[in-house]
């Protein structure tokens, strides 16, 4: 292993690149970034940097929007075939059809979706902002939530407003069942649950904590309690490791909780991206600057 992290120093360095990765890839994907965080912050991240080029350690979803932030950027991604099931549950026709039925609505994108999907969005969101994305859009305006419906509920529940859902969702937080839950804290009195609002509303309406993966994190690091039932990717559970070493880490479900998409990173594919340009992303010109422009107000409010 250590051969092949000294080459993608050693690429790195020579090709001016850095090395963005999304907190539920694994701990040697993690240990190697410049940057280790949720999609909000690998937005931000992405926005800053001065490098010439980024590699993306995530999913499709998460290079595009790289690339929508940094066109005149090389964006690679090592796993090209790393997709998210959530993006693929929206299409730009449905939202014509929600749009349809309900005229003069604001779509709300979460930053899951593919950069076609974003084009015919007014605004994106990620977990961490979405509150306050919710918020800069007028009461009298509807709003149209896509494509997460469990994250959608819970900024309905929050803001009290009223929000058209379509039906997507990541199967990995909704697999998480509330039952488990219970059992976990049944089993180890005392212990906090911290869950990610994609969770279905009977785990979030257990939960301690609720938020993103880096809310999750920073709630950890900072709380003075030793025990946590986390309810969300088990990669979280590397940096929190690192920085409660004293701490009991439970994750909800016992045989799931792990993205395969998210997984499919490897050092190996960094390394030969980094040396070929393999996997370079391009979004088309025909929805890259709609897309761009709904990131972009993302930003802002942000």
């Amino acid at each position: 292993m250590q051969e092949i992290i000294e080459r993608i120093e050693r690429l790195r360095r020579e090709r001016d690149a850095i090395i963005l990765a999304h907190i539920y890839q694994t701990g040697e994907i993690q240990d190697i970034a410049d940057y280790v965080g949720d999609s909000l912050g690998l937005a931000c991240s992405a926005a800053k940097t001065q490098a010439k080029v980024v590699v993306l350690a995530g999913v499709r979803f998460m290079a595009e929007s790289v690339k929508l932030l940094n066109p005149e950027k090389t964006v690679l991604l090592p796993a090209w075939g790393a997709g998210c099931p959530m993006a693929d549950m929206i299409d730009t026709d449905m939202v014509a059809e929600l749009k349809r039925g309900h005229p003069g609505a604001k779509v709300v994108c979460y930053v899951n979706s593919s950069a076609a999907v974003k084009a015919v969005s007014d605004i994106c969101c990620t977990s961490s902002n979405a509150l306050r994305i919710l918020a800069s859009i007028p009461a009298e305006n509807e709003v149209i939530f896509i494509p997460d419906k469990n994250l959608g509920s819970y900024l309905a529940e929050k803001s009290g407003r009223r929000i058209i859902l379509c039906d997507g969702y990541c199967p990995i937080h909704q697999a998480f069942r509330a039952r488990e839950a219970e059992q976990l804290r049944a089993q180890y009195p005392g212990s906090l649950l911290l869950a990610h609002p994609e969770c279905g509303p009977e785990l979030r309406d257990l939960a301690d904590f609720i938020g993103s993966t880096t809310e999750i994190v920073d709630y950890c690091a900072r709380s003075p309690e030793t025990s946590f039932i986390i309810a969300t990717e088990r990669g979280v559970l590397h940096p929190l490791a690192r920085l409660r070493p004293d701490a009991r880490l439970i994750p909800v479900s016992a045989h799931g909780g792990t993205c395969p998409n998210m997984k499919m990173t490897t050092l190996e594919a960094i390394a030969r991206v980094l040396a070929d340009n393999e996997g370079e992303v391009q979004v088309p010109e025909e929805y890259a600057a709609p897309a761009r422009a709904a990131l972009e107000k993302m930003m802002a409010v942000s």
